[in-house]
C-alpha cells in the first residue's frame, strides 16, 4: 500500500532511541525527510546517521529541550529553513517519575506539566499555523495508556497526559476543516530501553527477576506479551499517511489489549 508520504517533512521529538526513533525510522522508510531532536547531541546525531544510511532520506538532527519554548521554536525554524515546511509533527517526551500522590511535590507537578503538556503546546503553536495555511498536516502526540486507564503509582502521567489528550481532541475540532488531522497515540508496555530500566528497578525493589516483572506486564494484555517499538511506530506512520484521511481526534491504544475499557 502506498501511504503517500514520499518527500513529506516529518519532525519527531525525543527520537534518539525508543518509540521516537522507531517512529522516525518508520516514516523515513516511507520516504519522509526528517527533523529529529533529543537533549543529547551525540545520541541524536548517531540516530540520524543510522536512519540516513538505511533509508537515504535527508535527516536533520538538533539537541534541544522540548520543555523550553525557545528551543522548540529554534528546531522548527531549522526545519523550515532546510525543508521549507513541516508536514508531520510527532510530539514525544520522557515520562514523569513513578510516585504516589503523597510522594509527589509541587516541583514534580510543575516539571511534569512543563515536560509533557507545555512541550506539546509549544510544538502545536509552532507548526499548526503553517499546516493550516497549506491546508494539509498531521499532528500526533505520543502519551500513554494511562490516559485510558490510570496506572497505579503514576499519578503524574495519569493526570498530565490526560490533559494532552484533551488538548488533542479540542485541536482536532478546531483544525479539521483545514485538513489538519490530529491524534494521540497511547503506548502500553513496549520493549524499549526505558521500560527495561524500569523492570530492573522494580525487580531490585521486589527481590525478583527482571523476567518476572516483564511477564507480569505481558500477562496484563490480551496478547500476553509486550509490544515492540516497530509495532507502535506502524500505527503512527499510518495515522500520518494519506490513507488515514478520514481519521482525526482519536486516542488510540497500542497495548496488545491491556486497556480493559470498551473505548480503548
Amino acid at each position: 500500500m502506498d501511504l503517500g508520504l514520499k518527500d513529506k517533512v516529518a519532525l519527531v521529538a525525543a527520537s534518539s532511541s525508543g518509540l521516537g526513533k522507531a517512529v522516525a525510522l518508520g516514516l523515513a522508510r516511507e520516504g519522509c525527510h526528517l527533523v529529529l531532536c533529543s537533549r543529547d547531541q551525540k545520541r541524536i546525531e548517531q540516530a540520524a546517521e543510522e536512519i540516513h544510511l538505511e533509508t537515504g532520506v535527508e535527516v536533520v538532527a538538533q539537541a534541544i529541550d522540548v520543555s523550553v519554548e525557545a528551543d522548540v521554536q529554534k528546531l522548527v525554524n531549522t526545519a523550515i529553513f532546510r525543508f521549507g515546511q513541516i508536514d508531520i509533527c510527532v510530539t514525544n517526551a520522557g515520562g514523569p517519575p513513578s510516585k504516589t500522590f503523597d510522594q509527589t511535590t509541587m516541583v514534580d507537578w510543575e516539571n511534569a506539566v512543563q515536560m509533557n503538556l507545555m512541550s506539546t503546546l509549544y510544538f502545536a503553536q509552532a507548526v499548526l499555523p503553517g499546516m493550516r495555511e497549506r491546508q494539509w498536516g498531521r499532528f500526533i502526540t505520543i502519551t500513554s495508556t494511562s490516559v485510558k486507564q490510570p496506572i497505579d503509582g503514576l499519578i503524574l502521567s495519569n493526570s498530565v497526559r490526560s490533559a494532552v489528550a484533551g488538548l488533542v481532541k479540542t485541536l482536532s475540532n478546531e483544525y479539521g476543516r483545514d485538513h489538519v488531522l490530529i491524534h494521540n497515540v497511547c503506548p502500553g508496555y513496549t520493549a524499549t530501553d526505558r521500560l527495561m530500566s524500569l523492570a530492573t528497578r522494580l525487580a531490585d525493589q521486589e527481590q525478583i527477576s527482571v523476567e518476572e516483572i516483564v511477564d507480569r506486564w505481558a500477562q496484563s494484555s490480551a496478547l500476553k506479551r509486550i509490544g515492540t517499538p516497530e509495532e507502535f511506530a506502524n500505527v503512527v506512520v499510518f495515522l500520518a499517511s494519506e490513507r488515514a484521511s478520514y481519521l482525526t481526534g482519536s486516542s488510540i491504544s497500542v497495548d496488545g489489549g491491556a486497556v480493559k475499557g470498551i473505548f480503548s
